[in-house]
């Protein structure tokens, strides 16, 4: 029986806490076997980022390529791509070979947390024009979404409603506008959909824990399309073998139906959610008033106590 497969392409994060560690952690936690092809490595920690070492396109490509002639994936999640150069190539084996890729969830990753511009204005343009078009689901923050439509970030839900709407005419089928850098007790997203436009709201976590919150939020809806994906092949399996043994017609089930976009972008939140919380109990730093600590990406695993 083959488990359900998702690759994560995006940076690595020594300090375990985001990228492309955050992502296989999320898979995992979520009985999704992981694949990966690192962008970037970084030496980082709770307290922030200290070295960028970058992968060169081709070294990006060959990580892709390796996987995608062996291994069948569920879904692809896209996080930070760090040059033209590296965005560029993941555009040009997607567009040759997109049906290999599953579900692709890309997470813009533009602008850290602390509002550094994390990718040149050439690249964040072909990110646009190439890669945005090839997702199935985007998840920008709002100085990310800001940045894509190129005007000032979204102040109260409406002007979110309405930059979610016009992020969808990039040419992604499903927009998640996540909504945590705006205050107040409650935290809400905006999902722009084939359907509609759906608030999702949540109550705020108060933490320090909060590193990695949107690779991991995005590798947890890949990781849902990913069983998705396995769920409803096993479905027509067994519609095969019914309608073998009764010797009748099968017929496709055809794509996945639209409400799995939103059970998706829910299980997501809900895992994050639950992250946070854990997280804000446990502490990775030996100075965890200093840095932000990780979510707990293992909130699902039972632990064993050490002493026993």
């Amino acid at each position: 029986m083959r488990p359900p497969i998702a690759m994560t392409i995006a940076g690595s994060d020594s300090g375990g806490g985001a990228g492309i560690q955050a992502d296989l952690k999320t898979f995992t936690a979520l009985g999704v076997y992981g694949t990966s092809a690192i962008t970037a490595l970084t030496a980082q920690n709770t307290l922030g980022v200290q070295a960028v070492i970058p992968i060169d396109a081709s070294g990006v490509l060959q990580q892709i390529t390796s996987v995608l002639e062996d291994i069948p994936l569920g879904a692809t999640k896209i996080g930070m791509l760090a040059s033209a150069e590296v965005i560029t190539a993941v555009a040009e084996v997607i567009e040759s070979r997109q049906a290999l890729f599953g579900r692709i969830v890309l997470d813009p990753v533009m602008v850290a947390t602390s509002g550094d511009v994390l990718l040149p204005d050439l690249a964040t343009e072909i990110l646009r024009e190439r890669l945005l078009p090839l997702a199935h689901l985007i998840t920008p923050n709002l100085p990310e979404a800001a940045r894509l439509l190129g005007e000032d970030e979204a102040q109260n839900v409406d002007a979110m409603q309405d930059q979610a709407v016009r992020l969808r005419e990039l040419g992604a089928a499903v927009v998640l506008l996540k909504g945590g850098h705006r205050e107040g007790e409650e935290m809400v997203d905006v999902v722009a959909h084939p359907g509609g436009v759906e608030l999702l709201r949540a109550p705020r976590v108060r933490t320090r824990a909060t590193h990695g919150t949107g690779c991991t939020l995005s590798a947890a809806i890949a990781a849902q399309y990913a069983r998705i994906t396995v769920a409803r092949g096993q479905g027509a399996e067994r519609l095969r073998r019914l309608a073998r043994t009764a010797d009748a017609a099968y017929e496709s089930r055809g794509e996945p139906e639209s409400g799995d976009d939103l059970a998706a972008i829910r299980a997501g939140r809900d895992f994050l959610q639950r992250a946070l919380l854990g997280g804000a109990e446990q502490q990775i730093s030996v100075t965890p008033t200093l840095g932000h600590g990780p979510v707990d990406h293992l909130v699902t695993i039972a632990r064993h106590d050490a002493q026993g």
